[in-house]
């Protein structure tokens, strides 16, 4: 065995400025810190990002940790399969999923589709996300987006039927989904629901907190209800049959894109719309998310979008039209 067929791993963390801040209703952000893992060999290096979410008690200095302990296991052999039952499902596990697969097609001389045997991904209409404000600041962001095809508007409870009007107002001609970020509640529920079905919102992610969120299964819902934070993984889909009509599949909760997309054929054979989000992080991490877009009702891959800048050989957009990879990014 020559060096050059070592796999070689490193981990580390990166930090994104974001252009302005970055606000919903947990909090603001100036910058988005990600993990990025890399595995080369024979010459080669496939390279996976991550960004680890405090509201599922992950770090960035826990995530690098993560993925550091794991250095013996695949020098020993681990490889993409093992991984899924090696790490849990979570930030860490979705940055080396992802480098995994670069690095399999890349080897293979294949689009990484094309090695899963899953339909090219197209050019796709990405969301743009309105951040958490005041109704005049909302409005005046989003007069500034009007141009662009679909919005995702950030919602966080008391005065959300004044935000979502101010919005509809500023871009009378755009689609409009919603995240609430778990910010409503039963009390509330309908009302703030109704408010946004009179603004022709087509989509309302996450009103209620996970695991208080049975009032959706009580109630008609007159629009769209999708699931963020309430859904993880495949064993959680079947529960969330009769509260929910979209689930939003982030690779990031999924643990990578191996996981993801089955994920996606599993809740598409339960009858759920499916949503493909991201957090705010560079085109690394968009790049994957690609390979579900095709199937998904609702595509939000705006995060190198929201950033001061993307890193070099980043993904192309065209206003809110995002297009595949090219090899040399990522797959």
């Amino acid at each position: 065995m020559t060096s050059s067929h070592h796999l070689k791993f490193s981990a580390r963390i990166e930090r994104w400025p974001i252009a302005g801040s970055f606000t919903i209703s947990r909090g603001a952000k100036t910058e988005a810190v990600t993990v990025v893992a890399e595995l080369s060999r024979g010459g080669l290096t496939g390279r996976g990002e991550c960004v680890p979410y405090p509201r599922y008690g992950e770090t960035p200095e826990a995530t690098l940790a993560a993925l550091k302990s794991m250095r013996e296991a695949l020098r020993r052999g681990l490889d993409r399969q093992a991984l899924q039952q090696a790490m849990p499902a979570g930030a860490a596990r979705n940055a080396l999923d992802c480098a995994w697969l670069d690095l399999e097609a890349k080897t293979s001389g294949q689009r990484v589709w094309d090695m899963l045997g899953r339909p090219a991904p197209r050019p796709c209409t990405t969301a743009y996300t309105i951040s958490l404000g005041t109704p005049e600041a909302m409005a005046a962001a989003t007069a500034e987006a009007a141009h662009r095809r679909l919005l995702k508007i950030k919602l966080g409870g008391d005065g959300d039927g004044a935000r979502i009007k101010a919005v509809r107002q500023a871009a009378p001609d755009c689609e409009l989904i919603v995240d609430a970020n778990e910010a409503w509640t039963p009390d509330n529920l309908e009302q703030h629901l109704a408010e946004c079905a009179a603004a022709g919102v087509i989509c309302v992610e996450q009103p209620l907190p996970a695991g208080r969120d049975e009032a959706l299964a009580k109630i008609k819902r007159p629009l769209a209800v999708c699931a963020d934070e309430s859904v993880h993984d495949r064993p959680t889909l079947a529960g969330l049959r009769e509260r929910y009509d979209a689930i939003n599949i982030k690779l990031d909760k999924t643990g990578g894109l191996t996981e993801a997309l089955e994920m996606a054929d599993a809740a598409r054979a339960l009858g759920f719309d499916i949503m493909v989000g991201c957090m705010v992080s560079t085109s690394l991490a968009m790049a994957p998310a690609m390979l579900l877009a095709g199937a998904a009702r609702f595509v939000d891959l705006d995060g190198p979008l929201l950033l001061k800048r993307d890193r070099d050989g980043g993904l192309r957009y065209d206003g809110s039209l995002v297009y595949p990879p090219e090899a040399t990014l990522w797959g």
